[in-house]
C-alpha cells in the first residue's frame, strides 16, 4: 500500500525513541506517525530492528523513514544522532516522542545502586538528553512538539511490575515536562506527558496468563490499553490541532486512576 501525503506533516520528521521493540508503544507510535504522513526517525538499542521497521514504514505508507542505533543514556551518542538526522535527507524534526523505557519490578529494599541509576537514566535522563539535542532543530524550524512518556505509577505509586525506581523516574518526567513546557511556550513549542495505565505490550516480559488476567480485572474498563491507543494520543499531541495544549499530563488508563 503506497499513500501520498501532501499535508503539513509530510514536511516534518517525528523522532521516536524506543521505536523498534516488538509489541511496544514505540513501534506503534512510529507506525502511527507514518500513517499520518510524518517522516519518521526510529531510535533504538536494536539498530537492525529500527532500520527494518523504517523500511516497512516507507513501503507501507510512502513516507521517508530511517532507523538509528541509540542508547538514550549516552549523552554524546544522542547529540551525534541528532546531528546525523539534521544532516540527512529527512525533513526537519518537528516532533519528539520519548518512548524508550524499562520497568523495575524489584522490591525497594532489594534495589541496588546500579539498578536505581539505570532506571533513572533510561526513563528520565534519556528524555532530558533527547529534548536538549532536538530542541534546537524545532526552534530553527518554527514547529515543535515534545511528548514524554510517564506512567500511572508516577501518580498513584508503583504496582506489581513497576516499583519505586520506575515510579520516581516517571514522576521526574512530569516535572521535566512541566518546566520545559513553561520555558518553551513563548517559542510556540509544546511539551506534554502521556501517562498510560496497564498496556498490552512487551514491557513486563514473560508474565503468567493469571497475572495478566488479574491486572485487566483490576481496571474499571476491564481491559488493558492497546499500544496503538496510546500511540494515537502521542501523535495527536504532536499535531497542529494540539498547538494550545502544553505542560499537561494526558491520562490513558481505562479509569484505573482518576484525578
Amino acid at each position: 500500500m503506497h499513500m501520498q501525503h501532501t499535508g503539513p506533516q509530510a514536511t516534518r520528521t517525528a523522532v521516536v525513541t524506543g521505536g523498534a521493540g516488538p509489541r511496544s508503544i514505540g513501534r506503534a507510535t512510529a507506525a502511527r506517525f507514518a500513517r499520518e504522513g510524518w517522516a519518521v526517525a526510529i531510535l533504538d538499542l536494536d539498530a537492525e530492528g529500527a532500520r527494518t521497521l523504517a523500511g516497512e514504514l516507507t513501503a507501507d505508507f510512502g513516507v521517508p523513514a530511517a532507523g538509528y542505533a541509540l542508547d538514550v543514556t549516552d549523552s554524546a551518542a544522542v547529540d551525534a544522532v541528532a546531528a546525523e538526522i539534521a544532516a540527512s535527507d529527512l525533513p526537519p524534526v518537528g516532533a519528539l516522542a520519548n518512548i524508550a523505557g524499562i520497568p523495575s519490578p524489584v522490591a525497594f529494599l532489594e534495589v541496588t545502586d546500579e539498578l536505581w541509576d539505570k532506571i533513572i537514566a533510561v526513563n528520565l535522563t534519556g528524555s532530558f538528553f533527547t529534548c536538549r539535542a532536538f530542541l534546537p532543530a524545532m526552534l530553527e524550524g518554527g514547529y515543535g512538539r515534545i511528548v514524554n512518556m510517564s506512567s500511572v505509577s508516577a501518580q498513584q505509586g508503583g504496582g506489581v511490575f513497576s516499583k519505586t525506581p520506575y515510579s520516581a523516574a516517571k514522576a521526574g518526567v512530569l516535572g521535566l515536562t512541566r518546566s520545559l513546557a513553561r520555558e518553551m511556550a513563548p517559542e510556540g513549542i509544546t511539551v506534554n506527558a502521556v501517562s498510560p495505565g496497564a498496556a498490552d505490550t512487551n514491557i513486563r516480559g514473560n508474565t503468567t496468563a493469571e497475572a495478566e488476567a488479574a491486572l485487566s480485572a483490576s481496571i474499571p474498563m476491564g481491559r488493558q490499553a492497546s499500544a496503538d491507543e496510546i500511540a494515537a494520543l502521542v501523535v495527536w499531541l504532536s499535531s497542529e490541532d494540539a498547538g494550545y495544549i502544553t505542560g499537561t499530563t494526558q491520562a490513558i488508563n481505562g479509569g484505573s486512576y482518576i484525578s
